[in-house]
């Protein structure tokens, strides 16, 4: 599939913008935004040509998501938890699988899922657990060998597109040993409840519901088809986990600069140098985080899970997370009050930039993670409590 993936997301944008503020205000998914990416072909975007999709690259995943968040920041962070799912597993190279000892039938089942969603089959990831967050050492989601495939049950928290995707990527530990922690696609239906209780500060509209799970999935689904990969794939695919919400929140940034610039023109306060400043300031600010995560991108296309790369992509997650947080209240407090108002676009995008250094890996953990880095230590092992 050709398409100019960048260009689609472009023109997808001001439907998506139209559209955020009725979503956000009721905490409705935007339902409407998903059936103009599938018609659009982008729930292909990281699927290898031969089944379908457009095989981008991660640089071109950046480009796409950045541009979809300057529309709907909640619509692109449910995107991203697709393109992740669908980029990891397109990104498992022959050498790749001989390494990690994936068997053909596993490789065949793969891409069978890959040429769904180039299909417009489209994935959620159910990862996050109350009281463990992202770390996948410390699941309580159990899973354990049945005839014809594995059981699987445990309950998920922030599940964003819960109740709307066609299957979900599920993290779980071994029963019987649970030092493995292994991957799922599980498919939506019986055995797969969603409880409602998505009622947050920002990224309303994603229905990052509670998923609760008691269901038996066939053999195939065991992602890699072997047990104990979801840690090996963390340590060699980090910019799916960490940069990857990276390029959601430069978009978000960007988009509350524009907001601002719409509102002071029409109000002409223009003319205040204060004003002005602050503008010129943010713009830069998002200018210089755009560069980081079109570095962090460049190095991963060109070598995925090197160490100088890593750091890269961790440098992305913790800029764009800090970066959106402060560029939009600075925007919001150049507006001023009749901004604060529900309903005005730099309320809802202050809101949602909010959520980008608490996304996993938080802002915090990305700085430590990089102070180790800096102090010639393990950033992956060394530290108080596992980085997975």
């Amino acid at each position: 599939m050709t398409v100019d993936a960048p260009a689609v997301a472009r023109r997808l944008a001001p439907r998506f913008a139209a559209r955020a503020a009725g979503h956000d205000r009721d905490g409705t998914f935007p339902a409407d935004d998903f059936a103009d990416l599938r018609e659009s072909g982008l729930f292909g975007l990281m699927v290898p040509a031969a089944l379908g999709g457009a095989e981008a690259s991660f640089a071109r995943y950046a480009a796409v998501a950045t541009e979809l968040a300057r529309g709907n920041g909640a619509t692109a962070l449910v995107f991203n938890m697709h393109a992740s799912v669908t980029g990891a597993l397109g990104a498992v190279t022959e050498e790749l699988a001989e390494a990690l000892g994936v068997p053909d039938e596993a490789l065949a089942a793969r891409d069978r899922l890959l040429r769904a969603a180039a299909e417009g089959a489209w994935y959620a990831v159910a990862m996050s657990e109350r009281g463990a967050g992202a770390r996948l050492s410390r699941l309580s989601t159990v899973y354990e060998p049945v005839d014809g495939g594995w059981r699987i049950k445990g309950s998920k928290t922030f599940c964003s597109g819960a109740g709307h995707a066609d299957g979900y990527l599920v993290a779980a530990r071994s029963a019987a040993d649970p030092s493995l922690v292994s991957q799922f696609l599980v498919p939506a239906g019986a055995g797969v409840t969603v409880e409602p209780t998505w009622d947050a500060l920002g990224m309303r509209a994603t229905s990052s519901h509670d998923l609760h799970l008691d269901v038996t999935v066939p053999t195939d689904r065991l992602l890699g088809g072997v047990e104990g990969l979801a840690l090996v794939v963390a340590q060699l695919m980090p910019h799916w986990l960490v940069a990857s919400y990276a390029a959601v929140y430069v978009g978000v940034a960007r988009a509350a600069v524009d907001a601002a610039a719409e509102h002071l023109t029409a109000r002409d306060l223009g003319g205040l140098p204060a004003v002005r400043a602050r503008l010129g300031r943010a713009d830069a600010a998002v200018a210089a985080a755009e560069l980081v995560v079109a570095e962090a991108a460049r190095r991963v296309d060109d070598a995925p899970g090197d160490a100088e790369t890593n750091r890269w992509v961790w440098r992305a997650k913790l800029l764009a997370g800090t970066t959106a947080a402060e560029v939009a209240a600075s925007m919001l407090e150049a507006a001023g009050t009749s901004a604060t108002r529900r309903g005005h676009p730099l309320e809802r995008l202050y809101r949602d930039a909010r959520c980008g250094s608490l996304h996993p890996a938080t802002s915090d953990v990305c700085a430590d993670w990089l102070g180790v880095a800096v102090l010639g230590g393990d950033p992956d092992r060394d530290g108080t409590a596992p980085r997975w």
